[in-house]
């Protein structure tokens, strides 16, 4: 089992940056691939981000390319989301994930260990 606990969350201005952490214990989590997604109110859970198990490979939802940043440290069995430049519409409930596999993976069914979330508010 591999358990993950977000922390950052909170309320921020348009515009403005925030940076989520993804703690992750238990079974060997550096092994694995991981991924940010969120939700917001009516809408499905959607990927925000992903990174290999070594961080050298990541992927980027068209919508915040170029404004997020994912990153980890396996020595510290952490992930990151860098949030610059954010906008309303980013406003969610962020989650992070763990896959069994080890490279990159983009949907949510290919994720087998999940946080509980925190919550992005964004004010305009």
């Amino acid at each position: 089992q591999v358990q993950l606990v977000e922390s950052g969350g909170g309320l921020v201005q348009s515009g403005g940056s925030l940076r989520l952490s993804c703690a992750a214990s238990g079974r060997t989590s550096r092994q694995y691939a991981m991924g940010w997604f969120r939700q917001a109110p009516g809408k499905e859970r959607e990927l925000v981000a992903a990174i290999n198990r070594n961080g050298g490979s990541t992927y980027y939802a068209d919508s915040v390319k170029g404004r997020f940043t994912v990153s980890r440290d396996n020595a510290k069995n952490t992930m990151y989301l860098q949030m610059n430049s954010v906008k309303p519409e980013d406003a969610a409930v962020y989650y992070c994930a763990a896959s069994l596999f080890f490279g990159l993976r983009l949907t949510v069914g290919e994720y087998a260990y999940w946080g509980q979330g925190t919550q992005v508010t964004v004010s305009s």
